[in-house]
């Protein structure tokens, strides 16, 4: 959450509001839980909210080092499932509110040099389409959002970490993967603002959808992963059903 300077509200009469914490630590629950405190004494409640942290550790799974492929999963796992568990409580309190977890379509389909990544997004995809049907008792919605390619600050170096090349085998498919994914940035064909507007178009429903693919590519990923999954539930079907036992 980024600080805000601003002494007034739009109409200029005098009104302060409480600070938010300058940095959130989201890998650190107790920094999650005062960031969420702080929009609570801001606001007094907590209508929606939206996973949005983001960082990439790109590489061939040998030659990420298990530090960053752990830093991987603290940021964009770990830091989700941090800021929800510290914003549920007041939730609940409300017994209404939506959670939305800002996925990737890597969370539908991994690929090379997104071992960690994809891990991560897979790993957030399972938790949070668990937590939806613990917490819709209580009135709150959740909603998993699978962008595909944002000109985000995503392939930035600021927020892209590329494994250091260290073996051999890989080094040429390396150099053409790390020069494709630079020479992507600042080219991605989505507009974040028009993401963002379609979010507040979809937290305004009553039944916001438990997926969202944003992106003509995202929804040609969804569409390629539905195939591809009756595909092979088709290839062995006698086989794989046949493993029960036979008094069963």
């Amino acid at each position: 959450m980024a600080p805000r300077s601003n002494t007034s509200d739009p109409g200029g009469s005098p009104f302060r509001y409480p600070a938010f914490p300058e940095q959130v630590v989201l890998t650190a629950s107790v920094s999650a839980a005062a960031a969420i405190q702080a929009a609570v004494d801001r606001f007094g409640r907590i209508d929606v909210l939206v996973n949005n942290a983001g960082n990439f550790y790109a590489g061939f799974f040998e030659e990420i080092t298990p530090a960053d492929f752990r830093a991987q999963i603290e940021t964009t796992m770990f830091g989700p499932m941090n800021v929800t568990r510290a914003a549920l409580p007041v939730l609940r309190a409300h017994r209404s509110g939506l959670v939305v977890t800002i996925s990737s379509t890597a969370g539908l389909a991994g690929g090379e040099f997104l071992s960690a990544y994809a891990a991560s997004k897979f790993g957030v995809e399972g938790w949070a389409e668990s937590l939806a049907p613990e917490v819709a008792p209580f009135g709150i919605r959740s909603m998993i959002v699978e962008p595909g390619f944002f000109r985000t600050e995503l392939l930035t170096p600021e927020s892209t970490s590329y494994a250091e090349a260290t073996i051999g085998d890989y080094a040429e498919r390396t150099a053409q993967t790390v020069a494709g994914w630079k020479g992507m940035n600042g080219l991605q064909g989505g507009d974040p603002a028009k993401l963002a507007d379609a979010l507040i178009q979809l937290a305004e429903l009553d039944e916001p959808p438990p997926r969202f693919a944003v992106g003509a590519d995202a929804v040609g990923a969804f569409e390629a992963r539905g195939k591809a999954l009756q595909v092979q539930a088709d290839a062995h079907r006698e086989l794989s059903s046949n493993v029960a036992h036979t008094d069963a």
